[in-house]
């Protein structure tokens, strides 16, 4: 499960495991076993990459399902903005 989600934050980012390792200072192949689901990161990795996706460690560990934004430096308008696409999205448009 949580290689699955890195896997899928890595692509919706557009990022090779080449390029994620490197932002990490691991191994391509690190990345790879994490995807494969041969072994798991470390909290160390986990924070690291709770960071760099935006979201929670919770949700790298499937504890959560959702995922959350991080709206900090915008502004109210686009905050309602991105709040009202949301919705948008969840009643099935």
């Amino acid at each position: 499960m949580i290689g699955d989600r890195i896997k899928h934050l890595r692509n919706a980012c557009q990022m090779t495991q080449a390029d994620l390792a490197k932002k990490l200072n691991i191994s391509r192949s690190s990345v790879n076993a994490w995807e494969m689901g041969f072994s798991c990161p470390s909290t160390l990795y986990l924070v690291e990459l709770s960071r760099l996706f935006h979201v929670s460690t919770d949700y790298l560990l499937g504890v959560e399902s959702g995922s959350t934004i991080d709206t900090s430096g915008i502004t109210e308008r686009e905050y309602q903005l991105v709040f009202e696409l949301v919705q948008y999205f969840r009643s099935g448009h």
